[in-house]
């Protein structure tokens, strides 16, 4: 199904099938879906194309989201650029503990940056299937969602003029705090988690110190390490919420970071300038159900997982596959079973990860937490883990994705 649309210059009507607020992993990979069987789509989006291809976000995407990314056409770049990580280390009690979970189970993650995934994207999604997308617009209005007849308004960043674009579903990829998220109605229910953390984000001009992801679980706190390219590290170091980056300087970072990834037969951390220094306050929260008359939830919109466990942009594209396929087939076929169980399908994995990401807070801060109890319980979990192959494999399902949402 297509639809003839009108430049938002025009002055005319405006008509697509859907609209997507929101030029994220999840909405441009609906966007693509969607082009690819023939349904017109318009994309909305507040920032410029330049902002979004270059806004610095994590890269960890798991073998099933790759694989689903390659079935639609939309790899070729990542499949081609991406750093494959098959093994993680745990250093605590100053020792190092190597996992190697691409032995014990032939999976392993690709690192990807997401500003490298969203530029292919949008590439394919705009320039090759010759998709509509809007940059730049604002005050971005829905109206009608529990009708038939949807719409979405919008200022068009070149005129300043208000445009109105008529739709059969709105589909929200905005973030936390975008519009579709204010448009919810008063019965939607929000569960809310807040960690009671922070984690101190920092981006080092200075190669990697060792050759995969290193968790340092740390009496002073919890410290991460992973590649981010030859020449650029990233780096975690828990903190308090709230936190002010200022108050970290660089002789205190890295004396911080020398503590608390130390270990036995571990070499020296390479050091170098602080490009990046962000506090992130740990918090999640699912929105229950995810569809609300003809407005769909996906991506942050819907579901946000503190960084803990990697697993936000994988749930994003996780949503963008079932949802994007769900619309190609009710537009093009009638078929409204995949619309029909949205939700549901969805929220299972999304609340499996909320779990894991739980479970994994309590392996990284439980030793800094003051209590003897939680860290008894923390160093109980990691000796398991590496002694036990029953758990090593239960680990090991939940940090790759592969082990099935019920």
């Amino acid at each position: 199904m297509t639809s003839t649309s009108r430049s938002a210059n025009s002055g005319a009507p405006q008509r697509f099938p859907v609209v997507v607020v929101g030029a994220g992993p999840a909405g441009l990979t609906i966007g693509n879906i969607l082009r690819a069987s023939s349904v017109d789509c318009l994309v909305l989006e507040t920032e410029t194309r330049e902002f979004i291809e270059q806004r610095p976000r994590a890269g960890v995407i798991e073998e099933w989201a790759v694989r689903g990314l390659q079935q639609r056409g939309l790899a070729d770049a990542l499949l081609e650029r991406a750093q494959l990580h098959t093994d993680c280390e745990f250093r605590f009690g100053g020792q190092r503990f190597r996992f190697s979970y691409g032995e014990l189970t032939g999976t392993h993650h690709f690192f990807y940056p997401q500003p490298l995934l969203v530029t292919d994207l949008v590439r394919a999604y705009a320039d090759v299937r010759g998709g509509e997308i809007r940059f730049g617009v604002h005050d971005v209005q829905l109206h009608d969602l529990d009708t038939e007849r949807p719409s979405v308004s919008y200022v068009d960043a070149e005129t300043e003029q208000r445009a109105v674009v008529a739709c059969d579903f709105v589909v929200g990829c905005d973030g936390a705090r975008g519009v579709t998220r204010a448009a919810l109605p008063g019965h939607a229910h929000i569960a809310r988690h807040d960690y009671g953390i922070g984690w101190l984000a920092l981006l080092a001009e200075a190669p990697p110190s060792n050759d995969c992801v290193v968790f340092g679980i740390h009496p002073n706190g919890f410290a991460g390490h992973m590649a981010r390219s030859p020449e650029v590290t990233r780096y975690y170091l828990e903190c308090p919420p709230g936190d002010d980056p200022e108050n970290w300087s660089h002789e205190r970072v890295w004396s911080q970071l020398r503590q608390r990834l130390a270990a036995t037969d571990a070499g020296p951390l390479t050091e170098g300038r602080l490009i990046e220094k962000r506090v992130l306050d740990m918090h999640s929260h699912v929105v229950e159900p995810m569809v609300f008359g003809r407005l769909f939830l996906a991506g942050d919109a819907a579901h946000l997982t503190a960084p803990i466990a990697a697993k936000g942009m994988n749930l994003a594209l996780h949503d963008a596959f079932l949802l994007g396929d769900a619309l190609a087939a009710y537009l093009t076929k009638g078929e409204e079973t995949g619309l029909d169980g949205y939700s549901e399908a969805c929220l299972r994995r999304v609340w499996d990860y909320q779990e894991f990401s739980q479970w994994l807070s309590e392996v990284y801060h439980g030793t800094s937490s003051g209590d003897a109890y939680r860290a008894g319980t923390t160093f109980a979990r990691l000796r398991r883990l590496f002694t036990s192959p029953t758990a090593a494999a239960a680990f090991a399902e939940q940090y790759l994705g592969t082990a099935p949402a019920h």
